[in-house]
């Protein structure tokens, strides 16, 4: 059985597309069959696994509208060794037609189930990027997962945010999801030079304790200059500090999954 994970942040420019593609991709790389869930209407991570979201017949629309299956709707990103089921402007219109749907919130974990019962349907992962809000799609990403993977920078507003993310988690854990938990906090765009970024990444330690990671993803021009060519960091340029950290960060969260009694 996939673990479904939603990369999920309420802040926006805090990486989550950066870490979906690149935790993908550093996971194909360990050897673990990878499914991408794009949520983002701006479809940031489709574009980012050299998949032309304009150029696509199906997408997670099709999905969530029930009119297409996710093994329809995948597309293979060749480059960096995983499927991905795109997203494109079409999304954004799903948020208002999925108002007067039932199991409007639970649309993407029934399709996910679906997928699962077909032999070509079994992955390893499920990697969900979620928008920046706390939306009808973030909702269904929620709803879906295992676990949430948080990443942040280590600044003063990053921990105002993460309070209320925690509490979206616990009302979501309550209410519509039981499996749901935090997987952990990934620190990323982090520079050990800035005296306040480590600072916060100590009381984010002092607080959440083995709830951190100990993967730290640098600041690294390398991982913001991949997207451009349709590439993860992890595939653009493999011997990049920021790549290493990526693949060492899907090493980490192998062995945290199976720690946790997750392991198919």
């Amino acid at each position: 059985m996939a673990k479904v994970f939603c990369i999920a942040n309420q802040k926006g420019g805090v990486g989550k597309t950066t870490t979906t593609v690149n935790l993908a991709a550093g996971l194909a790389r360990v050897g673990q069959r990878v499914l991408v869930v794009d949520l983002d209407p701006q479809g940031n991570a489709t574009m980012g696994s050299g998949v032309d979201k304009r150029a696509m017949a199906l997408s997670v629309y099709d999905v969530l509208l029930e009119s297409a299956g996710i093994l329809e709707a995948r597309q293979r990103s060749e480059a960096g060794g995983y499927d991905v089921l795109g997203a494109n402007r079409e999304l954004a219109g799903a948020e208002v037609e999925l108002v007067a749907l039932e199991r409007r919130d639970q649309r993407l974990r029934a399709a996910l189930a679906a997928a699962a019962a077909d032999p070509a349907g079994h992955y390893d992962f499920v990697l969900i990027d979620c928008p920046p809000s706390l939306s009808l799609l973030t909702l269904n990403g929620l709803c879906s997962a295992h676990g949430v993977i948080v990443p942040m920078q280590c600044e003063y507003f990053a921990l105002e945010g993460l309070s209320d993310l925690v509490n979206t988690i616990k009302q979501v854990h309550a209410n519509l999801n039981r499996d749901l938990q935090v997987i952990g906090l990934l620190r990323v765009m982090f520079d050990p030079r800035i005296t306040l970024q480590q600072q916060v990444s100590d009381q984010l330690k002092a607080h959440f304790g083995d709830k951190v990671f100990n993967t730290v993803i640098p600041r690294n021009v390398r991982l913001a200059e991949a997207p451009s060519y349709g590439q993860a960091g992890v595939v653009f340029d493999a011997s990049s500090k920021g790549a290493q950290a990526y693949i060492a960060f899907a090493q980490e969260l192998v062995q945290r999954v199976a720690s946790l009694g997750m392991a198919a």
